[in-house]
């Protein structure tokens, strides 16, 4: 008989960078314990998932103003507390750079290293005009029901 390993899902509402990084140390630190691991990015927690240069597209206006208004990737993410108007995010990134802990989009390359899944959702996606060229290569995509099966076959589920 095969052992199936422990699995670990996470679903990355929030697009705040503090939640973010949160929810890739859990997520890469599951796959060091061999869980097999996914996070699926909806709503906001998409901007993580942003390339950091724009991409030209074809795109109606609010799908423009939808791109202008959202950060552009995991840099340009904001805090969940203490934001102080684009300072906060800075002096968080010194501090990990000071205690020698990995960066977010440290995090996220760490993530598929270790082969966590990665999976955009496709219909917030089409809600908020985010088209694959715009994210980060080696992710996935798919709906809801995708990452049920996921959550099905998993013991840890997190909605961050």
């Amino acid at each position: 008989m095969v052992e199936q390993k422990e699995g670990t899902t996470i679903v990355l509402f929030s697009g705040e960078m503090d939640k973010a990084i949160a929810a890739f140390i859990i997520a890469n630190g599951a796959a060091a314990y061999d869980h097999e691991v996914t996070i699926f990015f909806t709503f906001w927690g998409l901007n993580a998932l942003r390339k950091d240069e724009p991409v030209k597209l074809k795109k109606g206006w609010l799908e423009k103003m939808f791109g202008r208004m959202m950060p552009r990737g995991p840099k340009k993410l904001g805090l969940s507390k203490m934001n102080y108007m684009g300072m906060g995010p800075k002096m968080i990134q010194h501090v990990l750079k000071k205690h020698n802990a990995l960066t977010l989009p440290q995090l996220i390359e760490l993530a598929q290293e270790q082969g966590i899944k990665l999976v955009a959702c496709t219909m917030t996606m089409d809600l908020l005009g985010l088209q694959k060229e715009e994210l980060l290569d080696g992710i996935e995509y798919a709906g809801v029901a995708a990452y049920l099966g996921d959550a099905s076959q998993a013991k840890v589920n997190l909605f961050i």
